[in-house]
Parts: structure tokens; C-alpha cells; sequence
């Protein structure tokens, strides 16, 4: 087991004890971003202090030094996910990895007669981009029907997969209910019928260990502020002959091997013909530290403690006797519930009068709200940094949430 309270040494928002209305800030919205330790945000300033240099532009050293240091990172990251280098992808983040592979290979290859499954659970990231192709193609979208808990099953895909099918765009773990996906199984039945499986890696991959090469998943997107690393990265895996047959989102210096006033252009061989202009290069040796520090950690003693502190938050509210839990029983640190009679967004205002910060409304998942039969929902969402206290912060706050909104917006 690990301990948050040590862990907690390690991050300067809670060594400077940040406060919210008057209280020590109870952080329980990982799942929107993460705080960020002293040995990342010490890689971002030596970027700037020691190593400022674009990188594939000069014939200096320390130009050459920063594309070392680019190439270390995406071995780094491959080994995360064991993958190969030339099959991670530097992007801004997950939203843009899913877009990349939307309209790089989606448009590029699906038509009218073909169609993409996706499920009510997914993020708008994973939505949006799909709806696109389809007016753009004229591909049809198909949902995998949930099972009741709210989990995508191998036995669900089975009953509506077709010859139809090209894309298969799932998370591997929802960001509202927490239900992880076997990404093995959907992968092996999605080959089977000649599909792919374009997965949203945003809440798993910081959170459980991901093999792509075991789960032969096609594409993965992630991003590095969910991971204790800046905001502004993130990476798309692809399976290397995928993303050869896939076409650059952008175009631009960086891309290319050479084009002539003809307007006949020869782009790099992946990773490198994704990553036009100038990268974020903070972001990316920043990111190199997070998962330097998980790696320190071990997401195994991640896992197993935000699994601790899902079982006692669960626990703990349902003694309450006054919410709704949506989610009991998912295998990820995420409680999706309410607050009875309190509107979400009116229960984390006053979560928020105590120094509490959750997300409430429907987080960017619009579509599940048909599935939950409510208009939104609380969700607090846990991390390697996340302690008893908080939660028990959380339940007190939960016990007096009624009249204490009452009172406050309506005497």
C-alpha cells in the first residue's frame, strides 16, 4: 500500500495547502486533471533555463540535445504501454489524438456503406469527432447497447457487430461511471468481423497498467495532465502499418521530406509526420518526469489504492442514507451519485463552501443521461494522493448537504 500523506510531500498544492473558502482544499476531481509533483514541473523550468531549443531544426548541440531528449520521452512512453517508439504520436491531448484518427484515417477510408460503434458512456471526445465523419462520409453511427450496471461486454458488441462495421470507438474506462472495458475480448471479436478498435485511454492508462501489444488494440489516445504531467500533451498510439496508411491532421514544417512548386509533397515515415511545427516541448520532457514518478510509484499500488478508497467512499455514503449511487461496484476510483432531492450542480456549490472540489453536471458524456435517467450527477474521482480524510470530508458534507443548501439559498 501506498501513503497519500508522504505522497502528498511530493506536490507543491498541497505542501503550500491551498485553501477554498475559508478550508483546506479536499481535491476529488482527478478525474478532470491531476496535480502536478515537484519533479515535473522541475523538468518543465529546466526546459526553459537550461535546454531552450526547438528541436528537428538545428545544427547545434543544443538543438541536438532537445531531440534527445524528445526521442528518450518516446521510448519512455512506449515502454508505459508497450508499444514501439515509432508508434507513439506527440499531441496536445486526448481530444486531439481521437480527432487525428477521425479524420486521418476515418474520412480518409470509411463511406457510406460502412459504420462506426460507439456507446452511450463515452466522453464527447470520443463522440463528436465520429458524428463529423459520419456527415462527412456518410457512415452510419451504431451504439453498443450497455448492460444494466452500465458496462460494455464482449456479449453486447457480439449482438450488433456486422459486416458493416469498420470502427469500434470505446474508452477503456468511462469517465462518469468507471466501468472498464475488456479491451482483449472487443479487440479479437473487432479483427474477427475485419474492424478496428480506436480506444479513449484518458482515465485508464494513468490509472491500470496497458499492454497494447496484449490487448491488440488499434489506436489509443491519452493525455498528460490526467497523469500528473502539463496540460497542453498528450500522445496517440497506432499501430505502426495503421498510422503509415493514416493522413496528417496538419500540415507544416517538421512533416515532410520534401515538396516542390508543383504542390507534389513527400510526408515523413510515423510518428514524425503527425508532429507538424513546433511541439510542445515542455510538455513533452514534463510528461517524461510523470511517468518517471508513476513508474516510481507503481501503478499497481495505484490501482489497488484508489480501489481502498472506492470501497470505503461507497461505504460511507450509502450509511448516510441521503444519495443515489450510480456506480457501486466499477472497478475505478470514480463515484458517480447524488445528493436525494439536491440538484448536482447546487450539491458541489455547497461541497464547495467546505473546501470540497468535485465535478457535478454531465461531464461532457451527454448521451448517458438517457441511460441514468437523471439530468446529472456528482462525481468524485480519486488518485495516488487521495486520503480517508478526504473522503470522510465528502460524507460529513454529504450528511448536512440538504439544509445546508436550504438555508443558504433560501432564508
Amino acid at each position: 500500500m501506498i501513503d497519500p500523506y508522504k505522497i502528498r510531500e511530493d506536490f507543491p498544492m498541497f505542501v503550500n495547502k491551498v485553501s477554498m473558502q475559508g478550508h483546506q482544499l479536499c481535491w476529488l476531481d482527478n478525474a478532470s486533471t491531476t496535480f502536478k509533483p515537484y519533479s515535473v514541473l522541475k523538468a518543465v523550468e529546466s526546459y526553459y533555463t537550461f535546454h531552450t531549443s526547438n528541436s528537428h531544426r538545428g545544427d547545434y548541440d543544443l538543438c541536438y540535445d532537445m531531440d534527445m531528449k524528445v526521442m528518450e520521452v518516446r521510448k519512455k512512453i512506449a515502454a508505459f504501454i508497450n508499444a514501439d517508439p515509432t508508434e507513439i504520436v506527440f499531441t496536445s491531448g486526448t481530444t486531439n489524438s481521437i480527432n487525428l484518427v477521425a479524420f486521418g484515417y476515418g474520412a480518409k477510408f470509411l463511406t457510406k456503406d460502412d459504420e462506426i460503434l460507439i456507446t452511450q458512456a463515452e466522453h464527447a471526445s470520443n463522440v463528436l469527432p465520429w458524428f463529423k465523419v459520419s456527415e462527412m462520409t456518410g457512415c452510419k453511427i451504431g451504439y453498443i447497447p450497455l448492460d444494466k450496471q452500465g458496462r460494455l461486454t464482449a456479449e453486447s458488441l457480439q449482438k450488433v457487430i456486422n459486416p458493416r462495421v469498420k470502427l469500434i470507438c470505446i474508452a477503456h474506462i468511462t469517465n462518469v461511471l468507471g466501468y472498464v472495458a475488456p479491451l482483449k475480448e472487443i479487440a479479437q471479436i473487432a479483427h474477427e468481423h475485419g474492424a478496428l478498435v480506436v480506444v479513449d485511454g484518458a482515465q485508464s492508462v494513468p490509472h491500470i497498467k496497458t499492454d497494447v501489444k496484449d490487448l491488440d488494440i488499434d489506436f489509443l489516445s491519452f493525455s498528460g495532465h490526467k497523469m500528473l504531467g502539463p496540460t497542453g500533451i498528450g500522445v496517440l498510439y497506432g499501430k505502426f502499418d495503421l498510422l503509415s496508411k493514416t493522413d496528417p491532421f496538419m500540415t507544416g514544417g517538421g512533416m515532410n521530406a520534401k515538396f516542390d512548386m508543383c504542390g507534389d509533397v513527400n510526408y515523413l515515415q510515423p510518428p514524425l509526420r503527425f508532429e507538424a511545427g513546433t511541439q510542445n516541448l515542455e510538455g513533452i520532457v514534463g510528461l517524461g518526469a510523470a511517468i518517471d514518478y508513476l513508474n516510481s510509484i507503481g501503478l499497481e499500488n495505484v490501482n489497488e489504492h484508489e480501489m481502498m478508497l472506492k470501497k470505503y467512499c461507497v461505504e460511507k455514503l450509502q450509511e448516510t442514507g441521503a444519495v443515489t449511487i450510480y456506480n457501486a461496484d466499477s472497478p475505478a476510483g470514480i463515484v458517480a451519485f447524488n445528493v436525494n432531492d439536491v440538484f448536482a450542480q447546487d450539491a458541489a456549490t455547497y461541497f464547495n463552501s467546505k473546501g470540497i472540489a468535485v465535478r457535478s453536471g454531465q461531464h461532457c458524456a451527454k448521451i448517458l443521461i438517457d441511460f441514468l435517467h437523471t439530468v446529472a450527477t456528482v462525481r468524485a474521482s480519486f488518485y495516488l494522493y487521495t486520503t480517508k480524510e478526504d473522503i470522510d470530508r465528502l460524507v460529513e458534507a454529504v450528511k448536512t448537504c440538504k439544509e445546508g443548501y436550504l438555508n443558504a439559498y433560501f432564508n
